[in-house]
């Protein structure tokens, strides 16, 4: 059967039929790739020459004001950048806002999660109302939280003088600073986590958790023992994008502290912030956002890696 399939099919290759077929999918795919191929060179030529400009200039002293002509002096950007103690300062301080703020979204959107999916009442409404947050801007977000916890006109510190506490210098101060920022970043991106979490539980099939109730296993073991594992590949995906997301923030962080106290919430971004548009040093610009690439393919080496040790587990 196959040695006359191939056979036929060498045939209509010989015909002139199966010619005239041949040269027209040639032509189609000489058509198609003059439309594919200037496309794609231009999107090259756009997204790597300003990586290849930044990369030659992190290697160079370069200020627009005062202006100062580019001069090259090799790793020595780098060499300050790993030496400032401002530089550690930012990364931990960056670290810890995305760490525990990852944390918490993932907790608490796979709980809502679980909660919309066993169709609690009100779900639908819920549904709509938790994704809220992810489509308002992160500016408009961080502006209505100043007013939130503003220590004389906002209504946190109108609850805390209620109840006898007194104003809270909720921005003011460095610890608190942080938990705000913390706060309003679980606060917005939650339903992101939330969304893809509920989509990978509908997605899962329903015949194994049937089998499970009729063997009358407990509701926390089928989380623990099937759905947490079969949601274990879009979990590591959700926290990754997460967390990759999360170390560029800076329009909220901007906003409600502008880095303060001091620079005790100042992040990567907006350090190279500072140096970029308040400093206006370009050179070193350019090498903290190297750095910082760096520093973010790293770290997502190292999670991808422990998170592929930890699927390996479950499988």
């Amino acid at each position: 059967m196959a040695l006359a399939l191939e056979r036929a099919t060498s045939l209509a290759h010989r015909r002139p039929g199966g010619d005239r077929m041949t040269a027209a999918a040639a032509r189609r795919d000489r058509i198609k790739h003059a439309f594919l191929w200037p496309a794609f060179l231009l999107v090259l030529l756009i997204s790597l020459f300003p990586l290849i400009y930044a990369l030659t200039v992190s290697f160079q002293t370069m200020r627009i004001v005062p202006p100062t002509p580019p001069r090259f002096v090799g790793v020595q950007n780098y060499a300050e950048i790993l030496q400032s103690a401002r530089f550690w300062g930012s990364m931990w301080t960056t670290a810890v806002i995305t760490v525990l703020s990852v944390i918490l979204q993932y907790v608490l959107g796979f709980a809502l999660a679980l909660a919309l999916h066993h169709n609690v009442p009100g779900s639908s409404l819920y549904r709509v109302t938790f994704l809220l947050p992810m489509f308002l801007a992160p500016v408009g977000v961080a502006l209505i939280a100043r007013m939130i916890f503003h220590p004389y006109l906002g209504p946190v510190n109108d609850l805390m003088r209620a109840i006898g506490v007194g104003n809270v210098p909720f921005l003011t101060e460095p610890n608190l600073a942080m938990a705000v920022l913390i706060i309003v970043e679980v606060w917005q991106w939650t339903p992101f986590v939330t969304l893809l979490m509920l989509a990978g539980l509908q997605s899962l099939p329903q015949e194994v958790f049937e089998a499970a109730r009729v063997d009358n296993i407990s509701a926390w073991r089928r989380f623990r023992d099937i759905t947490f594992p079969m949601l274990l590949p879009i979990s590591v995906a959700v926290v990754f994008i997460r967390l990759i997301e999360g170390f560029k923030v800076i329009d909220t962080v901007f906003v409600l502290t502008g880095g303060g106290p001091g620079i005790s919430t100042e992040t990567l971004t907006l350090f190279a912030y500072n140096e970029g548009f308040k400093k206006f040093n370009i050179g070193m610009t350019s090498a903290l956002s190297f750095t910082f690439l760096v520093v973010v393919v790293v770290f997502g080496t190292i999670y991808l890696a422990l998170a592929q040790r930890l699927t390996r587990r479950y499988a």
